[in-house]
């Protein structure tokens, strides 16, 4: 049996509230234009964006309402916390995803910031529609039933 091919990625922060509330249908990786003192902030491991989505500004795609807090070695020099910051994609993928957040009702979601091989921080965007309550709840008993079905399993051996 041949090994698995190891994930070199460092997750910062993961959005693990996203799949639950959205029904994922297409995953992008986008860089994000960040200054100095935020990739330091990141590279500490913190980050927060379980309250944050993607959205259309002007012919750009940015993130709204990421929250990377200050890094305190910087003093004066730091950055604001909330900030719009620009994600980083080709063109036809940028009128992607504005066309299907214009016309078709989706949202673009964060799913996770980390950072790649060569110490990049990227961003893993889902495309997503939201869920209705009943869909939740479906989703949530389906999750129950597999935690039971493994429990089970691992008991009776």
């Amino acid at each position: 049996m041949a090994p698995k091919p190891q994930d070199t990625r460092r997750v910062v922060a993961d959005n693990r509230a996203a799949r639950f509330h959205y029904e994922i249908s297409d995953i992008l990786e986008a860089g994000i234009a960040l200054t100095g003192t935020e990739v330091k902030s990141l590279r500490k491991g913190k980050a927060a964006i379980g309250e944050a989505y993607a959205g259309p500004s002007g012919d750009e795609l940015f993130l709204f309402n990421a929250y990377i807090p200050e890094y305190l070695e910087a003093n004066r020099f730091n950055h604001e916390t909330k900030r719009p910051r620009r994600l980083l994609l080709h063109r036809k993928q940028i009128n992607k995803l504005i066309g299907a957040t214009k016309r078709e009702g989706y949202t673009v979601v964060p799913l996770k910031i980390y950072f790649n091989e060569q110490g990049r921080a990227k961003i893993e965007l889902g495309l997503g529609r939201g869920k209705k309550l009943h869909d939740k709840r479906e989703s949530a008993k389906e999750r129950d039933w597999e935690r039971d079905r493994a429990r089970i399993m691992r008991d009776k051996g």
